[in-house]
């Protein structure tokens, strides 16, 4: 994988060291806009990146680029990954993959037409512990209840309340609770269960954003709750009830740290199948892997999950008020 970096933001620079222990994959080229030049050229001397630019076109042209990590604001996701496949090029994009899943559909259609890989870096679908969960379900006997709580008080929320807006914050810019963290949880829940039946959001909404709320999923035969919340804390864990015991995350449905299995009668059994990695290693393992054999289908697999998961936000944004 040759890569170019969109974006010099906290996940950009967060990756980036661990991208340079997977073998396959080369730092050809990080974008910046003009203004965050100096951080691209820091970046680039830190991590041995080969070139940096404020000008995206410039990576889009490369020769030496075949695959482009977008890390930009939300709302610029749709613009920047279609103008990469466009150029022929492999695109990953930072979670959520865009602001609706008309726009997914779209670029989704275009990279078959052009035989591209498409894919949305999303941490917890590539984890051990959540292969694990998906072994562990049959064992809870039948669902009935699913709690998934989120809750992370932001260092950006004292400002936004004094009317500083950080894109985070900003519903212009795809910003609010359900998008950065409710996203995990919906992930999580989506790619064990499918699609719900039906979708609720309850909302607290400051500004025009939500800085916290309650996605209500129901299944028919269980209902599932999921907390995201960027104005409060919690604890942050996910219970999975069934009639022949639950399962406990124990941390956030991001990294699934570790899984807690207690069956009825039986004492609790703690489960850590997570390599002893940094948290986004895997999922770039598996990129690398799937651009470097061009596993369309494999592609198509994790696509489809994604454009599942913008079914279901497209929905609890229309029941938002």
């Amino acid at each position: 994988m040759k890569l170019a970096l969109v974006g010099t933001g906290m996940i950009v620079k967060e990756v980036l060291p661990v991208l340079k222990t997977i073998e396959g994959i080369t730092l050809e080229m990080i974008v910046s806009t003009a203004r965050s030049l100096n951080i691209a050229k820091d970046l680039s001397e830190k991590y041995g990146i080969k070139q940096n630019t404020s000008n995206y076109q410039e990576a889009l042209a490369s020769k030496e680029v075949d695959t482009v990590y977008i890390a930009v604001p939300n709302h610029l996701h749709f613009t920047f990954a279609k103008e990469a496949l466009l150029a022929n090029k492999h695109v990953i994009c930072e979670k959520p993959f865009t602001m609706t899943a008309k726009e997914l559909e779209e670029l989704s259609q275009l990279a078959n037409e052009r035989q591209l890989i498409l894919l949305e870096a999303i941490t917890n679908q590539y984890l051990k512990n959540y292969d694990e969960i998906k072994e562990l379900l049959p064992k809870l006997g039948e669902i009935k209840i699913i709690n998934c709580n989120f809750s992370q008080y932001s260092s950006r929320y004292d400002a936004f309340k004094n009317g500083e807006i950080a894109p985070v914050f900003d519903p212009e810019k795809g910003g609010g609770a359900l998008r950065d963290l409710n996203i995990y949880n919906i992930h999580f829940v989506v790619g064990l269960f499918g699609l719900p039946k039906s979708v609720q959001y309850l909302a607290n909404i400051e500004k025009g954003v939500d800085t916290s709320g309650i996605l209500l999923l129901d299944y028919q035969t269980f209902k599932v709750s999921c907390i995201g919340s960027k104005d409060s804390s919690a604890a942050i864990k996910t219970t999975i009830q069934g009639n022949k015991g639950y399962l406990d995350v124990n941390g956030a449905t991001s990294i699934i740290p570790s899984i807690a299995l207690t069956l009825n009668g039986e004492e609790t059994r703690v489960i850590n199948n997570n390599p002893n990695q940094p948290r986004l290693w895997s999922e770039f393992v598996a990129f690398e892997e799937i651009i470097r054999l061009k596993d369309l289908k494999e592609a198509k697999k994790r696509l489809n999950h994604s454009q599942r998961v913008m079914t279901v936000l497209d929905q609890a944004l229309a029941t938002m008020v």
